[in-house]
This record gives C-alpha cells, sequence and structure tokens, in this order.
C-alpha cells in the first residue's frame, strides 16, 4: 500500500509539471509569434460552441466583440508614424495558416524582405492564408499611429461565429519602434447559452446536478441522525460537518457559473465564498479520515500526544489550497503562468502524499490491534473501510496516468470541450467515497457497539496473553465463588462491548 501512496505522490508532481507546461502550450501561438519576428502585445484562446454552424448571416448567437480596444505608445516615441498593429484571430484548426518562411528557413508571422520579393506577401505585414475549412478565416485587421499621436483605438469589430472550435486571438504588430506598446480595452466572447467561457460551459450543469447529489446525500444522513440521535458518536458529528460544507460549497459553485453566465463577469464574492468552503470541507475530509484510520472514536478516545501534528497538518493544507484555489479562481479564468501554477499546486500535492502515507500508517496498526483484541465487528467495518480507501487510491492513480495522456496529447486545446471532466472527475470520486462512509457508520440504533469505551481501552493496553478467558465448567462446591469473581473479570476489562465474536458464558 505505501508503494501505492509514493506512486500517487510521484504521478501527482509529474501531472504539476506537466500541468503547467500545458498553460504554457495554451500560448504556444504566443511564443510561435514572437520567434517569428512578430511582437505579441497580448495573446489568449477561448473556446466558443456555435449553435447553427450552417448559418452566415452577420448576426449570431456566438460572436466575439472588440469595445474600445485602445494602443498607447510613450510620448517620446510618438514623432514617427508606424506600421499597423493587427487583431489576427484564428480557429485553431487554421494555425498552420498563419505565418511563412522564406526557402524553407526559421518560419516567420511579419513579412520579411525575402518573402515579399517572392511576392507572397506585403513586407511588414502579418502572413496569413485564408482557411479551407473556414471561409472568412482567420480574422486580420488593424490600427497604425499618426506623427504626434500616442494612442489609437482600434475600430469596433463584430465578429460571428458560426463554427464550434478553439479560437486565439492576437494583438500583433511588426515595428520595432513599436516595442514598449500598451493595450487597454476588452473584447466579449458569447456563447449561444451566455458568456461563460467554453471551457466552464459544462461545469454550471455539472454543478447543479452535484448540488442534487448533496441533498440526497444530505436527506438519508440527516434523516438517520434524526431517529438516532441519542446514539449518534462524535465520528458522525464530523460526517454531518463535511455534508454539510459540501451542500454549500456545490450550490455556490452553481450559482457563481450561473452569474458568470449571465452577466461575464465573474462574481468575485460567490467565488470567495465556494473557494472557502471547498477548501474547509476538503481539510476536514482529510483530518477526519486521518483521525478514522487512528481509531479516534472507536478505539481510542483522544489523539493524545498527536492532536498538535494533525492540527498543524490540517492547517498547512488548508492554507495551501486556499491560496492556489483564490489564484486560480477569483477573478480570472485560467491566468497563471506554467512556473506560477508549479510553484501552488507542488505544496498541496505533497500535503496530499503525506495525508495517504499517514492514513494507511495509522490504519494498518490500527487493524492490527483490532484483530489482536478479535473485535471482530470494529475489524469487519475498518476492513470495508480500508478497501473503499484503498480501491480509490488506485482509482486516483489510474485518473493521474490518464490525465498525463491527455495533456501530454492536447498541446493546442483541441480537446477542449472534453476538459472539464478532468476536475469533475476528483468531485465525483470524492463524493463517492463520502457516500461509502456515510453508509458505514451512518447512526443506527447499534452506532455504539463501534464506539470507544473504557473497559476497551484498557483492554488495547494490556498485554495479549493476561485476559485469556477459560470457558466455565462445573465446580466443586468449594470454588463456586470463583465463578461471579470470572464473570466479574470478564465485565471489567470490556470485553463485551458490542463485539459479535465475544466469549460468552453459558
Amino acid at each position: 500500500m505505501w508503494c501505492s501512496s509514493l506512486l500517487a505522490l510521484a504521478l501527482r508532481l509529474l501531472l504539476c509539471v506537466l500541468s503547467a507546461e500545458a498553460s504554457v502550450h495554451q500560448y504556444a501561438g504566443d511564443r510561435f509569434a514572437s520567434k517569428g519576428n512578430a511582437f505579441v502585445v497580448h495573446g489568449g484562446s477561448e473556446g466558443i460552441y456555435s449553435s447553427a454552424p450552417a448559418a452566415q448571416s452577420s448576426k449570431a448567437d456566438s460572436y466575439i466583440r472588440f469595445d474600445k480596444v485602445t494602443f498607447r505608445r510613450s510620448k517620446e516615441s510618438a514623432n514617427f508614424s508606424s506600421g499597423s498593429v493587427h487583431a489576427l484571430v484564428f480557429e485553431v484548426e487554421d494555425r498552420e495558416s498563419i505565418g511563412g518562411s522564406a526557402y524553407g528557413g526559421q518560419r516567420a508571422v511579419c513579412c520579411t524582405g525575402d518573402l515579399a520579393k517572392l511576392g507572397v506577401c506585403t513586407q511588414g505585414e502579418i502572413i496569413h492564408r485564408p482557411s479551407t475549412k473556414n471561409p472568412g478565416w482567420p480574422q486580420v485587421f488593424g490600427v497604425s499611429f499618426d506623427v504626434d499621436e500616442e494612442v489609437a483605438t482600434l475600430p469596433s469589430k463584430y465578429i460571428p461565429i458560426h463554427k464550434t472550435g478553439m479560437y486565439n486571438l492576437y494583438f500583433i504588430h511588426c515595428d520595432l519602434k513599436l516595442k514598449d506598446l500598451v493595450v487597454e480595452g476588452k473584447t466579449i466572447w458569447k456563447n449561444p447559452t451566455g458568456y461563460l467561457p467554453g471551457r466552464m460551459a459544462p461545469f454550471m450543469i455539472f454543478y447543479g446536478f452535484m448540488s442534487l447529489a448533496f441533498v440526497i446525500l444530505g436527506i438519508f444522513w440527516f434523516s438517520q441522525y434524526a431517529r438516532f440521535w441519542r446514539e449518534v458518536l462524535p465520528l458522525q458529528n464530523c460526517i454531518t460537518l463535511v455534508i454539510t460544507l459540501g451542500m454549500l460549497e456545490m450550490a455556490l459553485w452553481y450559482f457563481e457559473y450561473a452569474e458568470f453566465n449571465e452577466t461575464g463577469v465573474r462574481p468575485t464574492g460567490i467565488t470567495v465564498w465556494a473557494v472557502s468552503f471547498g477548501a474547509v470541507k476538503r481539510t476536514v475530509a482529510r483530518l477526519i479520515l486521518l483521525m478514522v484510520s487512528m481509531g479516534y472514536g472507536v478505539v481510542r478516545p483522544s489523539l493524545g500526544g498527536l492532536t498538535s501534528k494533525v492540527v498543524f497538518l490540517g492547517l498547512t493544507f488548508f492554507l495551501a489550497s486556499e491560496v492556489l484555489e483564490m489564484v486560480e479562481n477569483v477573478g480570472a479564468v485560467s491566468d497563471l503562468s506554467g512556473k506560477a501554477r508549479l510553484f501552488l499546486v507542488l505544496p498541496v500535492a505533497i500535503l496530499d502524499a503525506f495525508f495517504i502515507l499517514w492514513i494507511f500508517t495509522s490504519l494498518s496498526a490500527t487493524l492490527n490491534k483490532l484483530q489482536a483484541r478479535r473485535m471482530m465487528v470494529k475489524v469487519d467495518i475498518y476492513r470495508k473501510f480500508t478497501n473503499a480507501l484503498a480501491v480509490t487510491v488506485i482509482v486516483s492513480v489510474g485518473w493521474i496516468c490518464y490525465e498525463l495522456y491527455y495533456k501530454s496529447k492536447d498541446v493546442y486545446n483541441e480537446q477542449w470541450q472534453n476538459a472539464w471532466i478532468i476536475p469533475a472527475f476528483w468531485q465525483v470520486l470524492s463524493f463517492s467515497l463520502l457516500c461509502v462512509i456515510c453508509a458505514l457508520w451512518a447512526p443506527s440504533q447499534n452506532s455504539t457497539r463501534y464506539a470507544y469505551s473504557g473497559d476497551a481501552s484498557e483492554e488495547f493496553d494490556r498485554d495479549e496473553t493476561t485476559l485469556t478467558l477459560i470457558k466455565p465448567s462445573l465446580l466443586p462446591s468449594k470454588d463456586v465463588h470463583s465463578a461471579p469473581e470470572a464473570r466479574a473479570l470478564q465485565g471489567s476489562n470490556g470485553l463485551t462491548n458490542g463485539d459479535e465474536e465475544e466469549d460468552k458464558i453459558e
């Protein structure tokens, strides 16, 4: 089991590196353009859905619109007229139609003197060829600076989208004198169903279903809780907290995406609350798994000297997870560079792997003690719990391998419509594990049979050979007084605390 945990750690760290590289690949056109003698002021990409790909009218449900986009140059460099600053919009399948090379040399985005001599382009302009799959694309338009002009405004532009795809937008110029150019303004990207980015659009439906799933789980759990509230254990109170946090988190994410889709602006307040509830839920869930693995509330009354270490690990994980989620989600869609994302993801991955190692180490020790004491009811439930965790780890390792394969193959985000499945899977997996835990530890009239008792604790600490029970036989009259003593000894050592396999005095 330790080997599986270590493998999970290694794969998670590799996934962090590859995820960071993938975020750079998303802007591969930016790097390509910069190497190809063009200067990119801004670059980005996003998936857009089209409801009617066959329609070719000027109006469409999906579009890209430029709103007051201006370019600003310094006053010192305003004493000359400049070449054009271009807005270049193209679908990812048409990336090969951008740029060219003379005599098989380095690929360039801006037309060079050698290419101009061949008559294929005008020197200083963007090199592009008509798309064979999407008529009228790529879209190239721009604006230039007049003498003494510091600000140039791009003409308003409305680009209807009639084909579902990943679209790239770059502001590019080929003039060395404009190297300090600054771009301001906004572009509006709309899908048929709203302003939610294409890669994020499925999340609104997903979190709607997850909210419903948590409601169903909550109805089951709280009904059991209300029926057997007198038998509730501290562990079951912790599970109740996780379910409540999960319900709030899923509902907040749904409303966050719904608001984003309606307005086109990410609601900072709702996002902060969703991220915070999610970080708290993940932290509490991991701490509960760790405490259950240690036998808290079942075979020991407290964590003893380990309490401070468990609390420290939980706080560290919460802070690392909160910072990562805040930077990734609050006020942004996905603006992290590869190195920045790697710096934030690594601590979370390492702490997660440490949780896994500690949980399985504690489970092994707890199971050994329970088997030695022959507490078979508790052994049975802990075995089921261990099997559920083992299956979760194995599935996680398999999914991480799939993520590595997916990210290595999808360099240009051509599979963007399915990208939401990657993070959504982890939500489904954690919810499935929570359902298993709820089934194992649901409140019932027999809940106390799993609870810690002082007698059981004493038995835990005693040597195995000191509490051997001998089945009574017919005793001489002079030894009759020893039978009650045997019964007293049996009761004093807690061997009848609900375990089905105990010896019984006939």
